[in-house]
């Protein structure tokens, strides 16, 4: 057994977790302000159609962090197996691990944004956020689908656009090796 994978591991579960827990505060909090709904009295009231979209957000949202996530994954993973260890490096990764989990959830929180304006633009005449405090199933499936979409067309660009922030430590000529 390899206690440092084994405590890196768990590392990682945790920073997983916290990152995912402030996801779905922003995603929940963002999205109401935007809906001008409060999620918790929807919920309650059973208003399917603000469940659904408040649901597809928070996917939305998972697809647009877990990059990050994961890029902090394989940094860790690389910091730790490329000798010498280095304490410093551990500080350097978790400080822009946090600039840029921060960076995606809030890019996030925009795309969320930028696709409830599309969908506001897209059918004049009609005002699709009160037709989801209503209820209206069919503009919650409607407006959960561009929220979806959005994410995964943009993700991609997210991505690229902040991996430079990662500082993937360099490798010697020669020393990348496979896991064991």
């Amino acid at each position: 057994m390899d206690l440092v994978l084994l405590l890196v591991g768990l590392v990682k579960v945790v920073f997983g977790g916290l990152v995912a827990a402030l996801g779905i505060w922003l995603g929940l909090r963002g999205l109401s302000r935007i809906l001008g709904t409060n999620p918790v009295e929807e919920l309650r009231q059973g208003n399917t159609a603000a469940g659904v979209v408040h649901a597809s957000s928070l996917m939305a949202l998972g697809l647009l962090v877990q990059h990050a996530v994961q890029a902090t994954s394989d940094a860790v993973d690389l910091t730790v197996r490329t000798p010498p260890f280095q304490p410093l490096m551990v500080g350097k990764l978790l400080a822009v691990a946090v600039l840029h989990v921060g960076l995606s959830l809030g890019v996030g929180v925009a795309v969320l944004a930028l696709g409830i304006l599309l969908f506001d633009r897209m059918t004049p005449g009609i005002d699709e956020l009160a037709e989801v405090r209503k209820g209206n199933l069919a503009a919650a499936l409607i407006l959960s689908a561009i929220l979806l979409v959005l994410a995964l067309l943009t993700a991609p660009g997210l991505q690229a656009a902040l991996n430079g922030l990662i500082p993937f430590p360099q490798l010697p000529e020669g020393a990348l090796r496979a896991p064991a």
